[in-house]
């Protein structure tokens, strides 16, 4: 039977309610949440009748469109998943979604070599290699950098809803250094990708301003912040990590010319894939290569660069050799205990 785009929203909307057992979800929020979910992405705003959701209730509980959702009354009034690991993104796809993954691959494929879209590229190719690989019922055949065990990708999309709307988020956060956990509000600005980690960009009320990196893996759980929005000061916010190698920076740090040398076994690979886009080749020498970028100085970049061990030195800023000599230092004396 077919299922248009709206009943799949709703769909969706369901069970990411229902994965979310950290609340108890009646039928009037789940009319609520799939109304809010309507008008975001659709731009519908006369709401969505209870009739609707409790069809949508069986539908998913049905096999007709291959979910089988163990969907279970509490207490006569609250609704969620028998199993707390079901969910529908983990079922099989079926005809009608393969038909809406094509129709947005052909039409995301016209946008190929237009310069604006072409970091669509990659995710075009993830997307027509899965739909490949679900068709042809075999192995895909582009095997992409992942992270299956990464926490917190759950938060991507409550985050990103709240830095369009301006909306203060009350975050229970725990990073690895914290004996417990703290309670925030925060106001979060930009969400950050950063070596298929990610991390939300904003200030901590009361922290004068100061910027935060949290990371989405370290965080508890997610509620509506108490305080008011503090809205960013910060000029050209979508500029701001273009110098960066990472995402620790302070607001107004300023970036610096680093000067390192490669041996000629390395440079060739430091050529095709650069550790910044504003690095450039200074000049060759006999024995390597000399490069330069600009960028902060921060704890990305040491790591980035002590990665390369003995193929990398850094020739300059002085504080950045010293830096990297105390890591080294530290380094040697953890092989000196051994034997």
């Amino acid at each position: 039977m077919p299922v248009n785009r709206n009943a799949l929203l709703r769909y969706r909307t369901i069970d990411q309610c229902l994965q979310n057992r950290r609340r108890k979800w009646s039928l009037e929020d789940l009319i609520t949440a799939c109304s809010d979910a309507l008008y975001e992405y659709q731009g519908i705003d006369t709401g969505v009748s209870r009739r609707s959701i409790q069809a949508d209730l069986e539908m998913m509980r049905s096999n007709k469109l291959g979910y089988e959702a163990p969907i279970v009354v509490v207490d006569r009034k609250y609704y969620t998943y028998a199993d707390k690991d079901y969910s529908i993104t983990n079922s099989p796809l079926n005809q009608q979604d393969m038909q809406v993954l094509n129709e947005v691959s052909h039409l995301l494929s016209q946008f190929k070599g237009f310069s604006h879209f072409a970091d669509l590229n990659e995710m075009l190719s993830k997307l027509e290699d899965k739909i490949y690989a679900q068709e042809m019922q075999t192995q895909p055949l582009i095997d992409f950098e992942k992270n299956d065990d990464l926490k917190g990708l759950e938060y991507i999309e409550v985050i990103r809803k709240a830095i369009v709307a301006k909306r203060t988020l009350g975050i229970t956060y725990q990073s690895f250094k914290a004996k417990k956990a703290n309670a925030l509000n925060f106001s979060p600005y930009l969400l950050k990708e950063y070596r298929n980690r990610w991390f939300v960009i904003g200030v901590v009320q009361g922290s004068n301003a100061l910027l935060y990196n949290l990371a989405l893996d370290r965080i508890q759980s997610i509620t509506e912040g108490a305080a008011e929005y503090q809205e960013n000061n910060i000029d050209d916010f979508a500029n701001f990590y273009h110098n960066v190698i990472g995402v620790s920076k302070y607001p107004h740090q300023k970036d610096t010319e680093v000067i390192f040398w490669s041996d000629q076994d390395n440079a060739p690979y430091m050529m095709t894939k650069p550790l910044h886009r504003s690095q450039r080749l200074i000049r060759e020498e006999n024995d390597g290569k000399i490069f330069s970028i600009q960028v902060v100085l921060n704890f990305e970049l040491e790591r980035e660069l002590l990665g390369f061990g003995a193929k990398v030195k850094v020739l300059s800023p002085e504080v950045l050799v010293v830096q990297m000599k105390e890591h080294l230092k530290h380094m040697m004396g953890h092989y000196e205990m051994i034997g």
